[in-house]
């Protein structure tokens, strides 16, 4: 605590540079992925097969997975300037604090004297701001699924069903993001310095409620969930839940092709009880065995402790973020420096203190990009080991053909952005060498959808 509040005070210096501080980490920021996302623009301009795909992965294919990645990655040029220049914007116009006396007028002309207080202000203000993102989300969105996955065929869902999850993720915003946040803030208010014990502590018990009634009560909000048939598939997968003491509770299929031609598997649920979903679009694409190679290696990472890891290291970067935020919560000059003078609003604070993290967020996620592309060699040996490396082989061929998916990657623009290895990369740590079986196998090809198989958000 001392050494805290230390940095705390030698943080908070009149005239202290703040603004400039901010807009040269994105400017540097911008600048540095944009950089990586050109050199990675040069590799989808080559028109030559990787070697090691070059019997497995045809001419026709190769260049239209080029041709897909080239489109997403001028698409994303495009939305990236306009995220850069938006984050400027809010900065150099002082949107933050006009939206603050925006909503204050609001709070105090329509609703009633009881809410006339910190918590009920800040909810109304970081609802209207996330609404007006969203809003201004929307045409890149928009383009993104029925201009450029529709020209690949790869979107299958309507307008309709488009609006009706924006209208479904704003509920549950609202439905979940008032009481929660009116619980962040009242831990902060009523707990003093060391609010960032407490707060660390909620968010826990929050993670893991979320990761109970998510399969429960959000999912089927979205999507349908019916059994999996009877049949070789299920005898399959269940007979390697039971090999592995898996507790496998509800073996399902979710129809996402009423959405997209992307496919999904996961596993989610309580440690005495858990449920397995697959995709039909999944099951359509691949044969049993490559289903079952698929969840062998989703299963490794539980067999593993990779899930148990991903849960319980990230808390370690959740509490040095609350901790870091006690030291920023009552800087004067921060909050000076973007125009509030006469208050000090603790979820101004945290957005603040956000912006000034955020270069430590890129290094963060580089480590953790690091170390989940390890936890991805290791589940695909684990599912090797089970005797499924020639499907696993072939599913990650032909899951790369179908979503139509970069073949070759830059090394820096890899390291930097992907948690999964690239597919020669996997191949070759689990024995696979170029052959004609795998040509046939990627010559039945659908040229569908951006897959990626995923474990409780986790992909494949």
């Amino acid at each position: 605590m001392d050494l805290l509040n230390r940095l705390g005070r030698w943080l908070d210096r009149p005239l202290f540079p703040w603004k400039s501080l901010i807009v040269s980490f994105q400017i540097g920021q911008y600048f540095f992925e944009s950089y990586l996302s050109y050199r990675q623009y040069q590799v989808l301009q080559r028109n030559t097969v990787p070697k090691q795909l070059e019997k497995e992965i045809d001419q026709k294919t190769f260049d239209k997975s080029q041709d897909y990645g080239r489109a997403k990655t001028r698409f994303g040029f495009l939305s990236g300037i306009f995220s850069q220049a938006k984050s400027l914007a809010v900065i150099y116009y002082d949107v933050y604090p006009k939206l603050w006396s925006l909503t204050g007028l609001v709070l105090a002309r329509y609703f009633p004297s009881y809410l006339q207080s910190e918590i009920p202000h800040s909810l109304l203000f970081i609802f209207t701001y996330s609404f007006v993102e969203t809003l201004l989300g929307l045409p890149f969105s928009y383009y993104y699924h029925f201009v450029l996955e529709q020209h690949y065929a790869f979107n299958k869902q309507t307008v309709k069903l488009w609006v009706t999850d924006v209208l479904k993720g704003q509920a549950l915003g609202l439905a979940f993001g008032i009481p929660l946040g009116w619980a962040f803030l009242r831990i902060i208010q009523k707990t003093g310095d060391t609010f960032f014990y407490y707060l660390w502590l909620f968010t826990f018990v929050v993670q893991l409620f979320a990761i109970t009634i998510y399969p429960i009560f959000i999912v089927p909000l979205f999507n349908k969930l019916t059994p999996l048939p009877p049949g070789q598939l299920k005898d399959g997968v269940e007979a390697l839940a039971a090999k592995l003491k898996f507790p496998l509770g509800e073996l399902q299929v979710i129809d996402g092709s009423k959405r997209s031609a992307h496919s999904n598997a996961y596993f989610t649920g309580l440690p005495w009880k858990k449920k397995i979903v697959i995709y039909d679009t999944l099951i359509e694409k691949s044969s049993p065995k490559e289903v079952e190679a698929i969840l062998a290696h989703e299963l490794g990472h539980w067999s593993l402790s990779h899930t148990t890891r991903l849960l319980v290291i990230p808390q370690i970067h959740i509490f040095y973020i609350f901790a870091l935020f006690s030291v920023f919560i009552k800087n004067g000059s921060l909050y000076d420096a973007f125009g509030f003078t006469n208050e000090r609003p603790i979820m101004i604070g945290f957005l603040l203190f956000n912006e000034v993290l955020a270069p430590t967020d890129a290094v963060i996620k580089l480590i953790m990009n690091v170390w989940t592309r390890k936890m991805e060699f290791e589940a695909d040996a684990f599912s090797a080991r089970l005797g499924y490396a020639t499907e696993l082989a072939s599913s990650l061929i032909k899951l790369q053909v179908q979503n139509l998916s970069s073949m070759d990657a830059d090394y820096w623009y890899s390291t930097y952005h992907h948690s999964h290895p690239i597919l020669t990369e996997r191949l070759k740590a689990i024995g696979r060498k170029s052959d004609k079986a795998g040509a046939a196998s990627a010559d039945r090809k659908t040229a569908e959808g951006d897959m990626s198989v995923k474990t409780a958000d986790r992909e494949l």
